[in-house]
């Protein structure tokens, strides 16, 4: 099992400009060896089956690869001496950055999805570096040691779990400062827990007017919280917008709107944390809907979409669900709003039809709250209107809690 602790960190002003220094030189071998990729590609593709009689021939050499980029290290080192205070695993670490922003320009993800043409890295961003060699005990206190860099303080708030092991410390560069994000290995899997024995299941609708609305008709409101701080972002964006380029000024209030962004965000982020928390405390098995955020976000409804975090909060769920042994289920949210949830008549809706009354049976419950048991009918493996697994309320009873006959 994979999981990652962050902490921040308590750099000293000769640590930061270390730090900061290393920065640009992987920022500059990052660019020189994704050039040397575009180089061969350029040199050596051709867009016919056949060459021209009188073309260039370019110099014959392999195909630039991860392992062959990975053997120019020692060189550099003895040509440009400085390269010698970054470790060896950070280096490595960047010409993997380099083979795998290329490989997905060319042959695309695990999905088949090709990424855009690599970009260079301009100034200031390149914002990341990762050491993936320990000692034994890198932990002292409220001290991180980072091989060939010392001893670092860190906001030590969170402790490391017993039998965790370090693999990789990643240092990143943020707008209120530095952060290391440690990944720990363990090497217990958690037994999930049979869908036999699930005592508590529960089905839950993504929404815009709430957050989510469970099957019991309990619900999480929306917080908001990029709306609610639209006015402050957009007086500082215009701020620098004002600000002459390069200046000092338009610098000092640049970091001042990434700061409010990092806010919002982590504000965000801690909602979405106590929300699965609250869910995975109280419920075995948890259904959503599978959905197409990507999709959505191409609507009108993209800004509020994104400002729910959907795709986060469903990410933090099945990860805090898998650690826990529990289980989160997507399900095909085809037909879950219009579908009756007590007897399976499909009740057509428009999007400001908010209460499902179904005109066969006669339930008459909010939308969302039907959809919510639908998902969990199909999460358990109950068509939808199965009376094995149906909602018992009476008749027209709206705002009441249903109960689950299992």
């Amino acid at each position: 099992m994979r999981t990652a602790y962050q902490y921040r960190l308590r750099l000293s002003k000769s640590q930061e400009a270390e730090i900061e220094r290393w920065l640009d030189m992987l920022r500059h071998q990052y660019n020189y060896l994704l050039a040397d990729r575009f180089n061969w590609y350029e040199q050596n593709r051709c867009s016919i089956n056949s060459c021209p009689l009188i073309c260039h021939l370019p110099e014959l050499r392999n195909n630039p690869d991860y392992f062959s980029q990975k053997r120019t290290l020692p060189q550099l080192k003895k040509d440009r001496h400085w390269y010698k205070t970054i470790h060896a695993n950070v280096l490595q670490d960047c010409v993997k950055r380099v083979d795998l922003a290329f490989k997905r320009y060319l042959k695309g993800d695990c999905n088949g999805k090709k990424s855009g043409r690599p970009r260079f890295k301009g100034k200031n961003r390149y914002k990341s570096l990762t050491f993936s060699a320990f000692s034994k005990n890198p932990i002292q206190g409220k001290k991180l040691n980072l091989p060939k860099f010392g001893w670092v303080k860190m906001v030590y708030h969170r402790p490391i779990p017993d039998g965790f092991k370090i693999k990789t410390a990643t240092v990143t560069r943020k707008a209120d400062g530095y952060y290391v994000t440690l990944s720990l290995q363990d090497d217990i899997v958690p037994s999930v827990i049979p869908i036999e024995q699930v005592s508590n299941p529960i089905g839950i609708d993504m929404g815009l007017k709430s957050f989510l609305i469970k099957s019991d008709g309990t619900e999480v409101p929306i917080p908001q919280y990029y709306r609610k701080a639209q006015k402050r972002l957009k007086r500082i964006q215009k701020t620098v917008s004002r600000s002459k380029k390069g200046s000092n000024n338009r610098k000092k209030v640049v970091t001042k709107l990434g700061k409010a962004h990092k806010k919002v965000a982590d504000t965000r982020k801690d909602f979405h944390f106590k929300t699965a928390k609250g869910l995975l405390d109280s419920h075995d098995l948890i259904a959503h809907e599978k959905l197409n955020i990507k999709g959505l976000a191409r609507t009108k409804m993209a800004k509020s979409i994104f400002d729910a975090g959907w795709g986060q909060f469903l990410s933090i769920l099945s990860s805090k669900a898998e650690n826990a042994g529990l289980i989160t289920k997507a399900v095909n949210p085809k037909n879950t709003s219009q579908n009756c949830s007590s007897c399976g008549t499909k009740v057509p809706k428009k999007l400001k039809d908010r209460i499902h009354s179904c005109p066969h049976c006669g339930y008459k419950v909010d939308r969302d709250v039907n959809a919510a048991i639908n998902i969990l009918n199909l999460a358990v493996g109950h068509p939808v209107g199965s009376k094995a697994f149906r909602v018992s309320e009476p008749v027209g009873g709206v705002g009441k809690k249903p109960t689950l006959n299992l």
